[in-house]
């Protein structure tokens, strides 16, 4: 595997909260997506996932509370919590997620 620019593969995404898978490891996938000011309803997942802002600022209500996740940060949201993104998050987010995948790849 060849080391991958997490910030590059964001800006050539064309639309922003589009993931773009950028490696699988087992059942677990590693997305890459733009976050552009809006907000994204509540949803909840079966598995925990993990959120790692690259850079900018990541605004969600998880369980209730208001969180902010910073550039260098991350914050994982356990299984069966609902969440939301707030109004206002904007740069590059990674998402690591337990699913179905299974062996590990770069992808494409």
């Amino acid at each position: 595997m060849n080391p991958v620019d997490v910030p590059s593969r964001a800006a050539e995404l064309p639309d922003a909260w589009s993931p773009l898978v950028l490696a699988r490891i087992g059942p677990t996938e590693v997305k890459v997506l733009r976050m552009d000011g809006r907000t994204v309803p509540v949803e909840s997942h079966e598995t925990a996932e993990t959120l790692l802002v690259v850079d900018g600022t990541l605004r969600l209500t998880a369980d209730g509370a208001e969180i902010e996740v910073r550039a260098g940060e991350m914050y994982v949201v356990e299984a069966g919590v609902e969440h939301a993104v707030r109004p206002g998050s904007r740069g590059t987010l990674v998402i690591v997620e337990h699913g179905s995948v299974e062996r590990g790849s770069l992808a494409a």
